[in-house]
């Protein structure tokens, strides 16, 4: 996509409520998964539209997901259950917007929901002809955006180098790893306000092709604990056909790490192009809900042993980027300090 300006910069908007959207409702029996709670698919969904939201409403343009940083599902989602997503902005780019979505659930008869997950999301405006325009610009002001805004820049530079670290990777017929290829044709359901299939729906894809390629290695149910790296590249079409093709790379312990591509193909003319690139970390389940022991995959090939180092490599990547602040880290009537030193700073 061209990053060509069409207009003149936007002058920058004053803290207020246009910095946070927040999305609240039941979780319905058609949300849960396969294993009855909410699937990692389903949640990323949610995150895509209340991060889209939050985007489109402070650009003040139609807006597209660019990436989803790292996500840890920390909690189960149970029907009944009801839900919370806070979107925050953390930074702006000349066109982009870094926003991060916090996700709590709990019983509705309780009074204080519990986080569930947290997920940095990264949107560029657009303008009718999908080209990028220039954003309003946020300035932190209270000392809990101070922080977030410090952490989302430091994920700027280990996020690009994950993500040169993903499109560096070959995946060929030589990799003899375990895999699962979904095929089907984008459908007029799976489209969002734009006329394109919605980020969300390509990150459902994404788990469910991850869920067949798990299960079939584990040999039983499985569940998404992480999704890292998902990049988008182009938009699908409704009537495209799209591939959705996971491929396990390494196992630890508990834990199965499978890369998943999509392509899209417009059935009249052409071959398939790449959509959206993505990494997802699953687990089998013991009948406590831990993770279980899994059997271990040996690579054999070269392009196994190199995609297994390279799992191992965004491994040490993602121990490099720091947990945003939680909401209730920060007291209300603490005073900003830009030269604040944190306990694991010291």
């Amino acid at each position: 996509m061209p990053d060509t300006l069409t207009a003149p910069a936007p002058a920058a908007h004053s803290l207020g409520s246009r910095a946070e959207v927040i999305h609240r409702f039941l979780v319905k029996p058609a949300d849960a998964g396969i294993v009855g709670t909410v699937d990692g698919g389903k949640l990323l969904e949610w995150i895509d539209k209340v991060a889209y939201a939050g985007a489109a409403q402070w650009s003040g343009h139609y807006c597209v997901t660019a990436y989803i940083g790292n996500i840890h599902l920390d909690r189960p989602i149970e029907v009944g259950e009801l839900v919370e997503l806070h979107a925050n902005l953390v930074h702006t780019g000349r066109t982009s917007m870094h926003i991060l979505v916090t996700v709590y659930s709990t019983d509705p008869t309780r009074v204080k929901p519990v986080q569930s997950a947290q997920c940095l999301t990264i949107f560029v405006a657009v303008d009718g002809d999908r080209r990028t325009v220039e954003v309003p610009q946020w300035n932190p002001a209270t000392p809990l955006e101070l922080r977030r805004h410090r952490q989302a820049k430091v994920r700027i530079a280990v996020r690009k180098e994950i993500e040169a670290a993903m499109a560096a990777q070959r995946y060929t017929a030589e990799g003899t790893a375990p895999s699962a290829t979904l095929r089907f044709l984008a459908a007029p359901s799976d489209i969002n306000w734009g006329g394109k299939v919605h980020g969300g729906r390509t990150m459902q894809w994404i788990d469910e092709a991850a869920y067949v390629c798990g299960a079939k290695w584990a040999g039983q149910h499985v569940l998404t604990s992480y999704f890292g790296g998902i990049r988008f590249y182009r938009p699908i079409v409704i009537g495209h056909a799209v591939e959705a093709t996971a491929r396990l790379i390494h196992t630890g312990p508990r834990s199965m790490h499978i890369s998943v591509h999509v392509t899209s193909t417009d059935p009249h003319s052409g071959g398939p192009e790449l959509a959206a690139h993505g990494l997802a970390v699953v687990v089998a389940l013991d009948p406590d809900a831990k993770a279980r022991s899994i059997r271990q995959w040996i690579p054999a090939s070269d392009e196994d042993i190199a995609l297994d180092a390279h799992a191992r490599h965004l491994i040490g990547l993602r121990s490099l980027v720091e947990d945003f602040t939680p909401a209730d880290a920060v007291p209300e009537d603490a005073e900003p300090n830009h030269f604040r030193i944190t306990a694991n700073q010291r």
